[in-house]
């Protein structure tokens, strides 16, 4: 089990996400969680490009202040027709990405680096999300709930949101923020390397 493989590390989550912290502490992982501050720009990167590129440039600025622990680093966004969306700036922003994805279905991609000396893995998890046709009021309700605005994509598949998604293909903790089994098969291989 994960824990065990992580046990004797020094571990460290270079993210402010509390979905990230929630998901990596319900699998018994002992760690503490240092935000990185990278300014993220989407200056046309490929989404599967920018995710693997954010994720390690998280890592590696927590490791130049850390360089004895393992550190995971991380990225998620929304992508819809090849468009990168990410968190919402306000309220009205969160309304035009959910009336975007209402009725389509759209790709949530995770880059995840892990980081350990000179030693890096990184990879991607993807899934897809078909959400229901949403009327204006149920976005402007959903909206005032608070919950979109620290999402990438505007929602939350944990909270309201779910209310709005048909079906899922792929890993609901994506969705979610971390990708659990991924980050699970990544740290097996790193550790036999």
């Amino acid at each position: 089990m994960l824990h065990n493989l992580l046990k004797n590390e020094n571990i460290i989550l270079a993210s402010r996400s509390p979905r990230r912290a929630f998901l990596l502490k319900q699998i018994g992982l002992q760690f503490e969680q240092i935000p990185s501050h990278i300014k993220e720009n989407f200056n046309g990167m490929q989404p599967e490009e920018f995710v693997l590129h954010y994720s390690k440039k998280k890592a590696e600025e927590i490791q130049k202040s850390h360089t004895d622990a393992l550190i995971i680093g991380a990225d998620t966004i929304v992508v819809l027709n090849n468009e990168i969306i990410g968190k919402p700036q306000n309220d009205e922003d969160a309304f035009q990405i959910l009336k975007k994805l209402s009725g389509k279905y759209h790709e949530v991609l995770t880059g995840v680096s892990i980081l350990f000396h000179d030693s890096q893995l990184s990879d991607i998890a993807k899934t897809k999300v078909y959400f229901k046709d949403l009327s204006n009021s149920d976005i402007r309700e959903y909206v005032s709930t608070g919950e979109p605005m620290d999402k990438a994509g505007a929602y939350g598949i944990q909270g309201y949101g779910s209310q709005f998604i048909d079906k899922i293909e792929g890993c609901y903790f994506n969705v979610m923020g971390f990708p659990i089994p991924l980050f699970y098969e990544m740290c097996k291989k790193f550790k036999s390397e």
